[in-house]
């Protein structure tokens, strides 16, 4: 059986699945039902001074029958006394040693204010700290969350006080409404970040009621802007993921977050760089036992690999990922239609004829069956089709031998630059 024990830059965990910081680790009694359940650690939800939250504060989008493929909410960091959760932090790390307890912490961007924060929340016993640069609503309007963590001068600043306190991993939770993550990625690494964890929530108004034209959520009538998570952000926030991966200036441990609600978007994020994953709207969907088919999938897949710890898939992907203009743009695939599976809905030949390049043709055989079929010279290769499709094996995307040698955008850039070069000394 594979070993899924991991270690954040010096955080411990019997397994790679933490609870995020958020509404399932508000309180002892939570997390200490979780780590029974089997998470491997909990990233406590954001400390600071206690703030007042609103009625309705969570909101919901569902598509195409699916509930919650996304969710958004305006709920801010803790609304409890400092002192109770730091004493319901000391009574769970003392039931669960073994468990990563991360406190999350959120304060004004003053240097006193960290140092204070940080001693008193390491007196606790804590395995280490999440500095929440990334609350994108509530607690930005008073300078903190996104509000810092759009700015990489206070990311470096206020890591670098954080760590001046710190006894223990400090972990940078980065926001990812900005244009760049690894702008501030780079600057939690400047100010002494032991990790980064990415992404936190996306801004977003999850919809308005078109009979009440109220927002969804509305607070006596009146709305405002949330944070955005599920699985509907799992691509972002694996494409931040990455690009921080793959930058040689961000050589640090990265928690993985956004819209992992399965073993398998646990593994996509390792291989793409992430130690370790971080889950929150799928435990608040489906519950703490979901961490169960986490665990039991992870382990099959690593076994049916013969791959013997969970730390050998990290970042195996990374090399992988690049910039357009690395891309072969001799390489080519085209659609094949198995008409055995095909089920003659024509969606194919709809979506191809309307919207992409017009290349399946509707013909009829001898018997009079219709039947759909690729000109393949005009194929692009785009996937639409087999992306459309709803019979699994109906369509294929086939790879054809190179009729070129490889090119990338950038490699004829260089050779045009240098015939134009040539041109040029010749005209001398």
């Amino acid at each position: 059986m594979a070993d899924l024990r991991i270690n954040l830059a010096g955080i411990e965990s019997p397994n790679p699945f933490w609870l995020a910081s958020a509404p399932p680790t508000n309180s002892g009694y939570q997390v200490q039902r979780a780590f029974e359940a089997g998470w491997g650690g909990a990233v406590w939800k954001t400390l600071g001074e206690p703030i007042i939250n609103t009625t309705a504060r969570f909101a919901a989008v569902s598509f195409n029958g699916k509930k919650v493929a996304g969710f958004n909410n305006i709920e801010l960091i803790t609304d409890r006394p400092l002192e109770v959760n730091l004493k319901e932090i000391y009574e769970t790390k003392k039931r669960f040693p073994n468990h990563a307890i991360i406190a999350s912490l959120m304060v004004e961007p003053k240097r006193e204010k960290w140092h204070e924060i940080v001693k008193r929340v390491e007196d606790v016993g804590v395995d280490g700290l999440e500095l929440n640069f990334g609350c994108p609503h509530g607690m930005a309007e008073r300078g903190m969350g996104a509000a810092s963590g759009q700015q990489p001068d206070l990311v470096q600043a206020q890591t670098m006080w954080a760590k001046e306190a710190a006894r223990t991993p400090v972990i940078v939770k980065l926001t990812p409404n900005i244009t760049d993550i690894t702008v501030t990625a780079k600057a939690a690494v400047q100010g002494g970040a032991d990790a980064i964890s990415m992404i936190n929530t996306i801004n977003s108004l999850a919809g308005v009621d078109i009979d009440t034209w109220n927002t969804i959520p509305h607070v006596a009538g009146k709305g405002a802007h949330g944070g955005y998570c599920g699985p509907a952000v799992k691509p972002i926030a694996l494409n931040m993921v990455a690009e921080c991966a793959r930058n040689p200036y961000i050589n640090v441990p990265i928690s993985g977050i956004g819209g992992i609600s399965t073993w398998r978007d646990a593994v996509e994020f390792m291989l793409m760089g992430a130690g370790g994953v971080q889950v929150c709207t799928a435990a608040m969907h489906h519950g703490f036992s979901i961490v169960e088919d986490m665990i039991d999938g992870l382990s099959n897949y690593l076994d049916d690999k013969g791959i013997s710890s969970v730390q050998e898939i990290i970042g195996k992907s990374v090399e992988r990922y690049s910039d357009w203009g690395n891309l072969d743009l001799n390489y080519r695939i085209v659609a094949r239609i198995n008409n055995d599976v095909c089920i003659n809905c024509n969606k194919c030949h709809i979506a191809c004829e309307d919207t992409s390049h017009q290349c399946i043709d509707m013909l009829t055989d001898p018997n009079g069956q219709k039947y759909l079929e690729v000109r393949e010279d005009d194929c692009v290769g785009c996937n639409l089709c087999s992306i459309v499709c709803p019979e699994e094996g109906a369509i294929d995307m086939i790879e054809l031998p190179h009729e070129q040698p490889p090119m990338t955008w950038n490699e004829r850039q260089t050779v045009l630059a240098g015939y134009k070069d040539n041109e040029r000394e010749a005209a001398k």
